[in-house]
C-alpha cells in the first residue's frame, strides 16, 4: 500500500473544498484534496444555477400569463416546449459547470487524488484500500446527498430527487413533490407555472425557512391560490402502478382524494455525506445526526486538528456559507496550531418562489428563544398589497416583518414574502451586518417610488412600536403605504 505525508488534507471538492484549498495554499503548506465522485459543485450541477434557470422558463411564462391585466393581449395560446426548455437549461447548467471545472484544473495535478477516503485513526486516511495518506490537518468538506423516507424506494424509478430533475429531456405531465422547502418550493412552482399538474405536500405545517407565523401563513395562502399545497398533509397511501404512482390523501376539506402522478419528487432535505467516512475511528463529538460538531468561527472540531465545512458542517447549507467556511477552515488548518477566529457574517437566506421568501439576522423563532417571556423585543411590518410601485407591476403581494430590540433600538433581523424580495433582504443584511439601529436606518435614502419604500414603512412602524419615534403615517398623499 502506497505511503506518503502532508501537511493539509481536504476530503471533497465542492464549494467548500476548493475555498479551503485557496485558504491552506495561501499558508505556504503542502495541500491534497481528495474526491470521490465526478468535480463540479452541488450548486452548478444540481442546486442553484439549473434550478434558477429553471425558475427563469417559469418565470417568463408567467409574465406573458398576466399580460392582459396591464391591457397587452397576446394572440393565440401560449405554448411551452418542455424538450426546449430542458435543452437550455442544460446547456446553461453545463456552462457552469463548465467554469467550476476549470478552477479545478488550476489545480495541480499532484494536489488532486481521486478516491473515497475513510479515516484509519487520527491522522491517517486510507483512500479505497489502495494508499494512506498522513496528514498534520484535516478538513471534511464532503457535501451532502438528498434523504427521503427508505420504504419510497418501493417506487423504483418513478420515485426522484431533485438532482434527477435536471437530467430530464422533457416536462412531464404532472408530479407530487413531498416537502415544501426552499428547493421544494422552488421547484414546484416553476414545474406549475410550466403547464406541470403539481401537487405539493409536507409534514408539521413548516414551509420554507420561515419562522414568524404570521409570514408563514401569508405565504401558505398565497402558494395556495396557484397550486396544491398541504404543508401538513396526511397521505394515506402512495404505490407504484405502472408508469405512474397513486396517491391517496386527506384534502385541507377533510375529505379523501386519489390522484395520479408521472413521479414522485423527494425535497425533503438533504444529509451530510460524513457516515460512510470511519468516524467511528475517531474519538471526535458527533451531533445528534452523527455530525462532527464544530465551533461555528474556527469551524474546529473537539479533535483540534480536524475541521469541517461546507454542507457537511450541517450549519447552514448555503453556497455562500460553505466557501465562508472553507475559507475559514483552509486558513486555520494551514496556520495550525495558530487557530484564529474568521468572519462570519450576517444570515440571509433567499426562496426564489414569487413572490420570492427571504430572512435576514435573526429569525422570529431565534428571537422568542434569546428573549423568552419578556417583551426585550419588538417587530414592525408592511404589506405590499397596497404599496405603490408592486401595484404599478402587478406585482402587489407580499408582507414584510422587522424585529428590533427594546431599548437600544437595535436592528435584529427580518422575514419576508413580496417581490424583489432578494434585492430587499440584501439591503437589510448590510445594515444587520453593519449592526445598525432601526433609527439610522431610517436615516438611508429611499428614492420615490420603488419596492425598497416598503422596508421605510416597515421600518417606521416597528421604531413607533419600540417607542423611538413618531407614530406611523398611514398613507402618503401621493401613492399609498409604504411610499
Amino acid at each position: 500500500m502506497k505511503q506518503s505525508q502532508v501537511d493539509v488534507v481536504i476530503i471533497g471538492s465542492g464549494t467548500a473544498g476548493l475555498a479551503a484549498y485557496r485558504g491552506a495554499k495561501a499558508h505556504g503548506k503542502s495541500v491534497k484534496m481528495i474526491e470521490a465522485g465526478p468535480y463540479g459543485t452541488t450548486c452548478a450541477r444540481v442546486g442553484c444555477m439549473p434550478s434558477k434557470l429553471l425558475i427563469a422558463a417559469a418565470d417568463s411564462a408567467h409574465q406573458l400569463a398576466r399580460a392582459p391585466g396591464f391591457g397587452v393581449h397576446i394572440d393565440g395560446e401560449i405554448r411551452i416546449d418542455g424538450k426546449a426548455v430542458m435543452d437550455r437549461l442544460k446547456r446553461e447548467r453545463d456552462r457552469f459547470v463548465g467554469f467550476v471545472l476549470e478552477s479545478v484544473d488550476s489545480i495541480p495535478a499532484e494536489d488532486r487524488i481521486e478516491g473515497r477516503a475513510r479515516f484509519v485513526d487520527a491522522h491517517i486516511l486510507e483512500i479505497d484500500g489502495h494508499s494512506r495518506l498522513e496528514a498534520e490537518s484535516i478538513i471534511i468538506a464532503t457535501g451532502s446527498r438528498p434523504a427521503y423516507p427508505s420504504e419510497w424506494d418501493e417506487l423504483g424509478d418513478r420515485l426522484l430527487v431533485n438532482d434527477d430533475v435536471f437530467d430530464w429531456d422533457d416536462l412531464p405531465e404532472s408530479v407530487a413533490v413531498f416537502g415544501p422547502g426552499v428547493i421544494g418550493l422552488e421547484l414546484g412552482q416553476a414545474l406549475h407555472r410550466l403547464g406541470v399538474k403539481v401537487w405539493m405536500f409536507g409534514m408539521g405545517g413548516q414551509l420554507g425557512p420561515l419562522t414568524d407565523p404570521r409570514v408563514m401563513d401569508y405565504a401558505s395562502r398565497t402558494l395556495q391560490q396557484e397550486f396544491f399545497l398541504d404543508a401538513d398533509a396526511k397521505v394515506t397511501r402512495m404505490e407504484r402502478q405502472g408508469d405512474g404512482v397513486e396517491i391517496d390523501f386527506r384534502n385541507t376539506d377533510g375529505g379523501t382524494e386519489h390522484i395520479r402522478v408521472d413521479y414522485v419528487i423527494a425535497a425533503t432535505g438533504r444529509r451530510p455525506n460524513v457516515d460512510n467516512l470511519g468516524l467511528d475511528q475517531l474519538a471526535i463529538l458527533l451531533d445528534d445526526r452523527g455530525v462532527p460538531e464544530a465551533d461555528a468561527y474556527t469551524m474546529q472540531t473537539s479533535l483540534p486538528h480536524v475541521f469541517v465545512a461546507g454542507d457537511a458542517s450541517n450549519q447552514l447549507p448555503l453556497l455562500h456559507e460553505a466557501a465562508d467556511q472553507g475559507r475559514i477552515a483552509g486558513y486555520n488548518a494551514g496556520r495550525f496550531p495558530d487557530i484564529r477566529a474568521g468572519l462570519r457574517r450576517s444570515k440571509l437566506s433567499v426562496v426564489f418562489s414569487d413572490p420570492q421568501i427571504a430572512m435576514v439576522g435573526a429569525g422570529y423563532r431565534e428571537l422568542e428563544k434569546r428573549y423568552g417571556s419578556c417583551d426585550c423585543f419588538t417587530t414592525g411590518e408592511v404589506s405590499f398589497e397596497d404599496q405603490g410601485r408592486s401595484r404599478v407591476m402587478l406585482r402587489n403581494q407580499g408582507l414584510l416583518r422587522v424585529y428590533g430590540e427594546q431599548g437600544t433600538g437595535l436592528f435584529l433581523g427580518a422575514e419576508m414574502m413580496g417581490p424583489d424580495a432578494e434585492h430587499l433582504a440584501h439591503l437589510l443584511a448590510w445594515a444587520h451586518q453593519q449592526r445598525m439601529t432601526v433609527a439610522q436606518m431610517l436615516d438611508m435614502p429611499f428614492y420615490h417610488p420603488v419596492i425598497e419604500e416598503g422596508i421605510r414603512t416597515a421600518l417606521r412602524d416597528l421604531n413607533d412600536r419600540l417607542h423611538l419615534g413618531p407614530k406611523i403615517v398611514d398613507r402618503c398623499m401621493e401613492c399609498g403605504v409604504g411610499d
